[in-house]
């Protein structure tokens, strides 16, 4: 691939995958240890991920369970959970913090494919976005060294680099979609 693409490629990369981490913190009906990424817990002094302090298990399929290695991360990570938007409340005996899931109902599902679809659009702005700055850097080589021929050749490679980001979004969409309204 052209040096020139490459740069372009990658920023498309980061894209999609930032929106598939996204995706993946979306919870299905299924309990999903994901929605837990975003989440951090002062440990001793510094923000650290939940899944750095604590043995994060899946024991049942609408249920997480979080067993922190040390005793005294019980509290900050139910204060962590709690103040998060996950929306579940947590439950713990002392040494295990227990995350049930409820049962989503077939409007919350509805909402949830609504919030899925338009994280792929955004996903697919970026894309397009990208795509535009690379037209425009591209361009901007008329009258150098570049032919008229070459620049035409790296828009359409980068159009079709677009073509198949969008596509990818799109089947990550369908996927995480069906996934949420399986029940």
């Amino acid at each position: 691939m052209n040096e020139r693409l490459n740069v372009f490629n990658e920023k498309m990369e980061k894209s999609y995958n930032s929106l598939t981490s996204e995706l993946a913190t979306i919870r299905a009906g299924r309990a999903n240890p994901h929605v837990l990424d975003k989440l951090t817990v002062d440990y001793y002094g510094s923000p650290t991920p939940i899944q750095q302090v604590a043995n994060v298990s899946v024991p049942e399929a609408r249920m997480i369970q979080i067993q922190p290695w040390e005793k005294s991360m019980v509290k900050e990570i139910e204060k962590a959970i709690l103040t998060s938007d996950i929306g579940i409340n947590p439950t713990n005996d002392g040494t295990v913090i227990r995350l049930v899931f409820p049962e989503l109902t077939e409007e919350r599902r509805k909402e949830l494919v609504k919030d899925v679809k338009k994280k792929g659009e955004a996903g697919k702005v970026a894309v397009r976005n990208i795509r535009r700055d690379g037209n425009d850097t591209f361009k901007k080589l008329k009258g150098t060294e570049v032919s008229e021929d070459e620049i035409k050749d790296l828009e359409d490679e980068l159009q079709k680099l677009t073509d198949k980001y969008i596509a990818q979004i799109d089947k990550a969409v369908e996927a995480k979609s069906k996934e949420v309204m399986t029940v």
